[in-house]
């Protein structure tokens, strides 16, 4: 089975994780130690992001 390759960049996940206040996690014990509620939060920022690209906005 081929490693499936992530959409998000990690520039991009780590900015995201900055403004919500997770990046101290991150650095120091990794992703997977992010609860699945910030991931969460980190994803639906990226898509409010996403959408407002669309937009023009």
């Amino acid at each position: 089975m081929a490693k499936r390759r992530g959409v998000m960049s990690d520039e991009l996940k780590y900015e995201i994780a900055k403004e919500l206040g997770v990046y101290n996690i991150v650095k120091n014990e990794g992703w997977g130690a992010v609860s699945s509620r910030d991931c969460g939060n980190i994803v639906k920022k990226a898509i409010e992001m996403a959408e407002r690209n669309l937009s023009g906005k």
